[in-house]
């Protein structure tokens, strides 16, 4: 028969891109019924929900806990009939959650019971297909061999006679498993529920994924994400559909929950699937929910959604803009704050942070200090204010000159006089403990002002502007942290609206303020040329000798590198941040804070505060970067 004349069927598939919270079962449960809800009045088939959506995602050494284990269980079955009981019944329901495996795992011997990452079939108030995830990604913000044990089955359920296959995530992204077993099988349609967190420039990845797994499959394939801020992790939703040539049907928004509702013409399954084993050894779970073909439905007009997803995609600017916006607004909401609180210095990293906050949060939830010391030039001093009234952000001023003098006078009479880049930190720390106690007597989350090139290199202070308890920039390198500003500017002109951020706070040259005339460039190389080497440092994981043959200079190779190196402990004190890109400090890199391995020729032990970065006077080091604020 011609491809043209193969019988078809029609259905109406909806894809709940939904914002879950870990640990919060009973109101993931109550957002699946009421999100099936309004798949059922849209008339749809089936309704896809997220990967591990009744517990959310990641949920860590939460998986190891039995009770944790046994309470998702639990809840997937009291879905399955509260879904029923509200009229929902009817509609296929795909959802995520954690499971106990039922049997000892072969390969590692795990006993029954051991966690799987899981997805279940909901229909007629009955849990009809169960199967766990296959591939489990074990590289970097995944451990998932830690926790689970992988799944061997593949569930086929017919739906108005359209054979559908049903993966969990990685699933997708390895090549074999369940993807050559679903074409072996021969289903109609592939659908893959998802939690894929943001990395700049992923969108593309996942849809050339999607199409090339759409053809290895030989059918269309839906792709379902979540979306919402977990800690360090952000995700972006982007769900997409695609027909059997990889041509796009349907995509979901970014940074934004979303009912994607759309209708696919599928071919008619003809007899059943093979009971033997498929690809990697996976068996197919063949359920029938109803073998009649959908007759005498209108379409959904589906153009304009794919016209505006596939046309309308966010800039990498305004991609990495939502998903910090996301991430600072989750983290704030889920971990029970109202409003945070930042140290404005006027300079360009505290300006990004404030207006990432106003976006986030509204400007009424965000509480500005100002805390010159005698250092403070009086354009910082104005530029925080001007930031401050362009933004409508709470905004006060706290001297800490006095505070700092108290300090010295006191450490001074019973201790040891501090000076140099001792006195220099203490102003930085006096910041710190300021913003904390007003986090205390106010409720405030502390928002750290770092990026990513000072953290490379250990331009910071431990307890001073490393104090917080969330680091919107952490993982962005300086020179975008220019760039974003600007692209803020200007959307914000576009608008009409008035620019955010001080055209001075984006163009003068960034300095601690710790000392007279103090600039970054003292200690530091220009930051484009800094995050050139740190990106190829730090992200490509390139060695001193090909950074040399890169073309850097190499006293500015071994110096830079052996600041990295040394900055370890640093960073692990530092606060959770927002992840853009493939790898960011703290879960993607990990590395041994007592480490003798160098990659640089210059050698140093100690992990004293006051060396590398901050030299004592009585080891001058004037290559080395100074304190930060």
């Amino acid at each position: 028969m011609a491809p043209d004349t193969v019988p078809s069927s029609r259905l109406r598939v909806c894809l709940a891109q939904l914002n879950t919270s870990v640990g919060d079962i009973a109101g993931n449960c109550d957002r699946i019924v009421e999100w099936t809800g309004w798949a059922a009045e849209a008339g749809a088939d089936i309704v896809a929900f997220p990967e591990m959506a009744v517990v959310g995602y990641q949920v860590d050494d939460l998986a190891l806990r039995p009770s944790f284990v046994a309470a998702s269980q639990a809840a997937l079955t009291g879905l399955a009939g509260r879904l029923a009981e509200a009229g929902y019944g009817d509609v296929v329901a795909i959802v995520g959650y954690l499971d106990g495996s039922d049997h000892v795992e072969r390969s590692t011997g795990r006993p029954a019971g051991s966690p799987q990452d899981a997805m279940a079939v909901l229909h007629q108030g009955r849990v009809i297909a169960r199967s766990a995830k296959h591939h489990l990604p074990n590289y970097g913000v995944f451990d998932e061999f830690r926790y689970f044990v992988p799944g061997d089955t593949l569930p086929v359920v017919r739906v108005r006679g359209v054979d559908v296959a049903i993966v969990i995530c990685e699933d997708l992204w390895q090549d074999g498993g369940p993807v050559s077993a679903a074409r072996e099988a021969g289903a109609g349609f592939l659908l893959a529920i998802n939690a894929s967190p943001y990395e700049l420039a992923k969108d593309d990845a996942r849809l050339a994924l999607v199409r090339r797994r759409a053809a290895e499959a030989g059918c269309a394939l839906a792709y379902v994400n979540q979306v919402g801020g977990q800690d360090e992790l952000v995700f972006d939703g982007d769900s997409v559909v695609v027909d059997a040539v990889g041509a796009i049907v349907a995509r979901g928004g970014q940074f934004t929950e979303e009912l994607l509702t759309f209708d696919l013409d599928l071919p008619i399954a003809e007899g059943l699937p093979p009971t033997a084993p498929l690809a990697d050894g996976i068996t197919v779970d063949h359920v029938l929910v109803s073998a009649e073909p959908a007759a005498g439905r209108a379409p959904i007009d589906g153009a304009a959604s794919a016209e505006t997803c596939s046309g309308n995609r966010l800039s990498d600017n305004a991609s990495i803009w939502g998903a910090l916006v996301l991430g600072l607004r989750d983290y704030v909401r889920k971990n029970g704050f109202r409003s945070v609180v930042i140290a404005l210095s006027g300079g360009i990293d505290s300006a990004l942070s404030t207006a990432i906050a106003c976006d986030a949060l509204g400007p009424e939830n965000v509480y500005c200090y100002s805390m010159p010391s005698k250092y403070s030039s009086e354009h910082s001093r104005g530029d925080a204010a001007e930031m401050a009234r362009r933004t409508g952000v709470h905004f006060g001023t706290i001297p800490i000159e006095p505070m700092v003098e108290a300090f010295l006078t006191t450490v001074g009479a019973a201790a040891t006089p501090l000076t140099g880049v001792a006195e220099e930190n203490l102003q930085a720390r006096v910041r710190g403990t300021v913003l904390m106690a007003l986090s205390n007597e106010e409720g405030h989350l502390v928002l750290a002002n770092g990026n990513k090139s000072e953290l490379a290199v250990g331009y910071s202070t431990l307890y001073g502007d490393a104090v917080g308890g969330y680091a919107p920039l952490k993982d962005l390198f300086k020179v975008r942290i220019w760039e974003l500003a600007r692209w803020r500017d200007k959307a914000a002109a576009e608008r009409g609206e008035v620019p955010p951020i001080p055209e001075n706070s984006i163009e003068k040259p960034p300095s601690a303020e710790l000392r007279p005339d103090q600039l970054d460039t003292d200690s530091l190389a220009d930051y484009p040329v800094l995050d050139r080497l740190l990106d190829l440092y730090v992200e490509q994981d390139r060695g001193r000798d090909a950074l040399i043959a890169s073309g850097f200079d190499e006293a500015l190779v071994d110096r830079t590198l052996r600041l990295v190196d040394l900055a370890e402990y640093k960073r692990r004190q530092y606060p959770p941040g927002t992840k853009i890109t493939g790898k960011a400090f703290g879960r993607d890199r990990r590395l041994p804070i007592t480490n003798a391995w160098r990659e640089s020729s210059l050698r140093e032990s100690s992990l004293r505060e006051t060396s590398p970065h901050d030299p004592s006077p009585h080891e001058p080091s004037p290559h080395e970067p100074a304190p930060r604020q």
